[in-house]
């Protein structure tokens, strides 16, 4: 990676904000300039900093084809900064994404793939350093606090010209990113997605119930009661597992509440937008407090898995489809569509009962949460033809229709997928044995690299909520992952926008980490609501209000 010198005041600001986020990580469907040309880039309006926001500058290559990323990108090609949404990883067949993508796109590409769990705090770790990609994916909260600092190009022009254009299928997605001037600092691949809530079918059957009886919030603490107190894994003890198993009480990224949306139901504990325009902090109503109560009761009784407060989204999903079920909980509330055949598979890995159904919104939930999309981003060189060849070597090749979008899609031909004539066995000798064979020139996907006995599923682009579309006719989607994203899309709404705020950027993790203390103290240890919510005012109430004012002016 290449080095920006950031002015010192950006550098300042940024440093502050990335060091508060101590605690914070990530899970999104959740990102090098020439320093001859970027000293002040970010921060000096009058220099090439901001050239990509002014209209006659940047954004013109693409309208004009000035561009060659060729020349301009050939020797050093991109570097780009990903988490774990990319599902080619080093050791899934990565190498030959890479490999395929430079012989398509005709130039170098630098994958830095980061802990999933942890990237909000890695980014900032990379970027306090002063290392900074050519590009980098960011889930929208990270978006909303690197977008005013002036450390992204303004795609707007670019966007707006690109070739894929006549290719979208949900040109909203990316429009509602652009901000009140018209200046668009990411790019969207697909929409957002959510979670829905899963239960394991065979736990059902042991306590005798049904998941089109599960409608409204008693009707669910029953069965997470039950969970606990009978003995649904069959193991012959009693109290040894739980209802319902989370990463966290509470997320520290939009849209928050995710993972157990039936404790939060209308409580939303972050600062957001009233109906009537009005900024306010969720975290400090009515509605919260109710929440925390119904939190600590399903803790006391054993209905949420201790651990939740400080499991990562991998060590609670291991837990769930573990082997050993004893332990584990019988309720997972995870991401809609393809996760819904992932999960299925670790359960036929582990030889654990693969039959799971996903639970209809209760009545005091409504629907769950579409979340705001993650986007691609473009780090601002302060050379605005670098930039416009960024995008057009990554961006607009990713969105192609072809090679290189089969590649965001599906993965490295013969590696991911194939349409060459083959037969293969999954979980060969067990219950779970199923067999595949594929005639020449048909479409299908293959083995995972790291794991024979599971079929890939998808690369970095789901296709079922890509915004623009493939035009090969390559298509992959299994029964369960279509059942999963019309079951969302039915149940959904979009999640309340988050609040873009300078003083928000800078305090993210400060502000999360005083709700983590209210959380520990109330439904771990039993606290007092009030006194632990005074607490809370009285750590972070100033940051707060310095967050409102800056909103509601």
């Amino acid at each position: 990676m290449k080095k920006k010198a950031l002015s010192l005041l950006l550098a300042s600001a940024m440093v502050v904000s990335l060091a508060a986020c101590g605690n914070s990580g990530s899970d999104s469907n959740q990102p090098a300039a020439d320093s001859n040309n970027s000293g002040n880039a970010a921060a000096d309006n009058s220099n090439s900093g901001n050239a990509a926001a002014d209209s006659n500058n940047g954004g013109d290559a693409a309208a004009t084809g000035d561009v060659d990323y060729h020349e301009i990108l050939g020797d050093t090609g991109i570097n780009m900064v990903v988490n774990g949404t990319l599902t080619a990883s080093v050791d899934n067949g990565q190498a030959a994404f890479e490999e395929q993508w430079e012989a398509a796109v005709g130039i170098p590409l630098t994958i830095q793939q980061m802990d999933h769990s942890g990237y909000t705090d890695a980014v900032g770790r990379l970027f306090a350093g002063g290392d900074y990609p050519d590009v980098i994916i960011m889930s929208a909260d990270m978006f909303k606090q690197y977008a005013p600092t002036g450390l992204l190009w303004d795609m707007a022009s670019a966007y707006e010209n690109a070739d894929f254009q006549s290719r979208m299928t949900l040109p909203g997605i990316n429009e509602a990113l652009k901000d009140s001037e018209g200046r668009l600092y990411g790019f969207a691949p697909t929409y957002g997605n959510g979670c829905v809530t899963y239960v394991k079918q065979a736990w059902l059957d042991a306590v005798g119930m049904s998941i089109d009886d599960i409608k409204t919030y008693d009707d669910y603490y029953a069965m997470l009661k039950a969970f606990h107190d009978e003995d649904p894994d069959g193991n012959g003890t009693k109290g040894d597992t739980y209802g319902v198993v989370a990463a966290g009480f509470v997320g520290n990224e939009a849209p928050y509440i995710n993972y157990l949306p039936e404790f939060w139901q209308d409580a939303y504990p972050s600062i957001l937008q009233g109906e009537d325009g009005v900024w306010y902090d969720g975290f400090q109503t009515e509605e919260t407090k109710a929440a925390l109560g119904r939190l600590r009761q399903a803790y006391v009784d054993g209905c949420i898995d201790p651990e939740t407060l400080t499991a990562q989204t991998k060590t609670a999903r291991e837990k769930w489809f573990s082997n050993n079920q004893t332990g584990s909980a019988g309720v997972f509330t995870y991401w809609a569509g393809s996760w819904y055949q992932t999960l299925t598979d670790n359960f036929i890995k582990n030889q654990v009962d693969e039959n799971i159904v996903q639970l209809p919104p209760i009545a005091e939930v409504g629907a769950y949460l579409n979340r705001e999309a993650p986007v691609w981003c473009i780090i601002d060189s302060g050379d605005p033809v670098r930039n416009q060849a960024v995008f057009d070597a990554f961006i607009e090749t990713m969105m192609d229709g072809d090679v290189v979008q089969t590649l965001w899609t599906y993965g490295a031909e013969d590696v991911h997928w194939s349409t060459k004539a083959e037969e293969f066995t999954t979980n060969p000798g067990t219950d779970s044995e199923k067999q595949y064979s594929y005639a020449d020139g048909e479409f299908h996907l293959k083995q995972s690299p790291n794991d024979p006995n599971t079929v890939w599923k998808k690369n970095h682009i789901d296709p079922a909520l890509a915004v623009c579309e493939l035009t090969n006719g390559f298509a992959a989607q299994t029964d369960l992952a279509a059942a999963g994203n019309a079951f969302f899309t039915e149940n959904c709404v979009d999640a309340p926008a988050a609040p873009v705020s300078e003083t928000f950027t800078n305090e993210t993790g400060t502000i999360f980490d005083a709700k983590q203390a209210v959380i520990t103290k109330v439904v771990v240890e039993g606290g007092d609501i009030e006194e632990a919510m005074q607490g809370y005012v009285d750590t972070v109430g100033s940051i707060i209000d310095q967050c409102l004012a800056e909103l509601n002016q």
